[in-house]
């Protein structure tokens, strides 16, 4: 089961994503998980996977899957395809790469 706790998009600053309550929640949570050490700071997983598949960044929502906390990261490739690359929150590690094949 998928649970979504944090949507934004990549280049949005924080003020932007906090338009609700609930996404004000959700952006408190996530930075708590990161204050903790219980995730990584989404620049810091960025980056990590700007080096293994660089592309553009068009959303990052943060979602329980599997019993553990990804960072799922929709990009363009330079070759202009859209993946889903799914990267264990706490740790950066790749866990899933999704392409869509809708093109």
């Amino acid at each position: 089961m998928t649970r979504t706790l944090f949507l934004a998009i990549a280049l949005a600053t924080l003020p932007q994503i906090a338009g609700g309550d609930r996404s004000l929640q959700d952006v408190e949570l996530a930075r708590d998980l990161v204050e903790r050490g219980q995730i990584m700071p989404l620049a810091q997983v960025l980056t990590r996977l700007a080096e293994q598949h660089p592309g553009q960044v068009v959303e990052v929502e943060l979602e329980y899957s599997d019993g553990i906390l990804v960072y799922e990261v929709d990009l363009i490739t330079p070759d202009g395809r859209m993946i889903e690359v799914d990267m264990d929150a706490s740790t950066g590690k790749i866990v899933d790469i999704d392409e869509d094949d809708d093109n």
